[in-house]
């Protein structure tokens, strides 16, 4: 079973990430190797953009009950009913970050930096949060993440977390594999702010992107997730880019592909 999240409080920000048309998704794949985390969760229904031997993928799944169903649309787009099981959303987003896909890199997970950004908003392109999920400061409480943390052998489930600072970092200095499974009530709960309404229709998006250490975006996905009727539907995600931001220390960072 997945841990709750543990993560520094994310940022509100907006307008942090401008169009590009030159990202080039794949929808329904496999990430590389496996699905890591939690227990018997299949691999599959992810959107992800490989380049310069580094992956990133996004899917959106079933939460409760549990189950391996991903609800693709096949172009980046997920589908699920509004509603909720004891006050949890019906659905949950996914994440996997891979430095070293093609064993062609030798980066490990610390050599780059990351940004996620989260759409709180369902009827609008405003309230977006954005921090990385990898590199968590000192400063945070907690100041480490319990992602599941591996290789490109780990086999399924199979994932290692980390219970404190010394050890998470100790696993993104040796590692390049990491993935987490994430309910949106997590990051915006009642009081922090407003709660997450997991009964309200709305339109949901989610952009994941990977730089280098001179701030070039390495490589970047995006996915909508249309809960119920859905809200306003914002950009395809195909055309969605990642850059420009300056967010926990990340510095400037501007689009510069290879």
């Amino acid at each position: 079973m997945l841990r709750k999240l543990a993560l520094p409080a994310v940022l509100t920000a907006t307008a942090l990430f401008a169009g590009n048309a030159n990202a080039v998704l794949e929808f329904d794949e496999d990430v590389t190797n496996e699905v890591i985390m939690g227990s018997g969760i299949g691999n599959g229904g992810w959107t992800v953009e490989r380049a310069d031997g580094v992956e990133v993928g996004l899917r959106a799944k079933q939460r409760f009950p549990p189950a391996n169903v991903f609800n693709s649309n096949g172009d980046g787009t997920y589908n699920f009913p509004a509603g909720n099981d004891a006050g949890r959303p019906l659905w949950s987003f996914e994440w996997s970050i891979n430095t070293d896909h093609d064993d062609t890199t030798g980066l490990d997970l610390d050599d780059l930096t990351y940004a996620l950004r989260l759409d709180s908003n369902p009827t609008s392109d405003a309230g977006f949060s954005v921090f990385d999920p990898i590199n968590i400061p000192a400063t945070s409480v907690p100041d480490f993440a319990d992602h599941s943390i591996g290789d490109n052998s780990t086999a399924e489930s199979a994932g290692t977390e980390a219970g404190d600072r010394p050890t998470y970092l100790g696993l993104i200095n040796t590692n390049n594999l990491a993935q987490n499974s994430w309910r949106m009530d997590f990051f915006f709960p009642a009081p922090r702010g407003p709660a997450f309404d997991p009964d309200a229709d709305g339109t949901y998006e989610f952009e994941l992107a990977a730089f280098n250490a001179n701030g070039d975006e390495v490589a970047a996905t995006a996915i909508t997730v249309i809960v119920g009727e859905g809200g306003v539907v914002l950009p395809e995600p195909a055309t969605a880019a990642l850059a420009g931001l300056s967010v926990l220390g990340l510095g400037s960072y501007t689009r510069r592909r290879r």
